[in-house]
Order: structure tokens, then C-alpha cells, then sequence
């Protein structure tokens, strides 16, 4: 099995909303406050606790517009967080029973046959299986109920520059 590392949003895309930039829409993103579990960072990749004030926004993380660059809702600390560090380890946002894990190409499009609702435990063996055939470059966890974007899997170690993935 492949190695792999679980990548949070870069800090660049969460630095350019916390300092009053808008989403993959063009709009400002709104805060809200937390009521508890259920409102996932993407940044640090932890739960924003009840009582925190979070931003929801629209995030496309994806290089560039294309039929298969899904953009949808997720939540960022307002206040800001470390990126996720311990990349080598499933994140404790993934706290669900279950998840969407799917692959996609060197140019960002799905491949075809690769997206299953997959087990938690499971994530490292199935991303890491994925990562071993020809023309899966990367992987997304996405939210099974909601398909809402959770975090990326790649290959490690990974050659790219770090805190980036698009």
C-alpha cells in the first residue's frame, strides 16, 4: 500500500479569507456561531467547538473552473489556526461512521469508478489503493450525507510544495 498524507485547505486560501476576502462565489463569507460538533475546520482540521464563531463559505478546491471543480459549503475558525500537521494520520475531523473517497487525475478531473462511501477506518487503505493506480493523482474526502470537500489524500512523501495542493 502507498504511503499517504491527509492535506488540509492551504493556508493561503483560509489567510485570504480571514483577512476579508470573498469565496469561490465572489461573496464574503458569513460568520456564524458554533453549537457544537458539526462544524468541521478545514484549515486545522478539528471540530469548531460550541460558542466559536466560524466562517461558512463557498470553497472550490480546484486550480480552475472545469465541469468536475465542485464547489460547495464549509466552515474555517474565524479566528485563525494552525494547518493541520500530522498529516500522516486520519484527521480527528473525520469523526463520521463513513465518507465519499474518490480520485482525480493529474488535470482535476474524477476518475470514472473510483468514488465509493467508504468506512472511516478503511480511508488510508482505500486513498492508498487508489494512489497505486496509473492516473489517480490525488484523492478527496468528502462528506457522504452532503459531499461537502473534508480534506485531500496524496502520495507521500510528496514532491510538491508543502501547504499547497491547487
Amino acid at each position: 500500500m502507498t504511503d499517504i498524507r491527509f492535506s488540509a485547505m492551504p493556508t493561503a486560501d483560509a489567510e485570504q479569507l480571514w483577512n476579508g476576502g470573498t469565496d469561490s462565489y465572489g461573496f464574503l463569507p458569513e460568520t456564524m456561531v458554533s453549537d457544537g460538533p458539526g462544524h468541521p475546520c478545514r484549515h486545522c482540521l478539528g471540530n469548531i467547538d460550541a460558542g466559536e464563531e466560524l466562517l461558512v463559505f463557498a470553497y472550490r478546491p480546484f486550480p480552475e473552473m472545469q465541469p468536475y471543480a465542485e464547489t460547495g459549503p464549509i466552515f474555517l475558525h474565524k479566528r485563525r489556526c494552525e494547518r493541520y500537521q500530522a498529516e500522516e494520520i486520519v484527521p480527528p475531523v473525520l469523526s463520521s461512521t463513513d465518507y465519499i473517497v474518490r480520485g482525480y487525475s493529474d488535470n482535476n478531473r474524477i476518475v470514472y469508478g473510483t468514488g465509493a462511501v467508504t468506512p472511516t477506518r478503511d480511508i488510508p487503505a482505500y486513498a492508498g489503493g487508489l494512489l497505486e493506480r496509473p492516473g489517480i493523482a490525488y484523492v478527496h474526502v468528502r462528506s457522504a450525507r452532503n459531499n461537502c470537500f473534508q480534506c485531500r489524500i496524496e502520495k507521500a512523501p510528496d514532491s510538491r510544495e508543502a501547504g499547497a495542493f491547487i
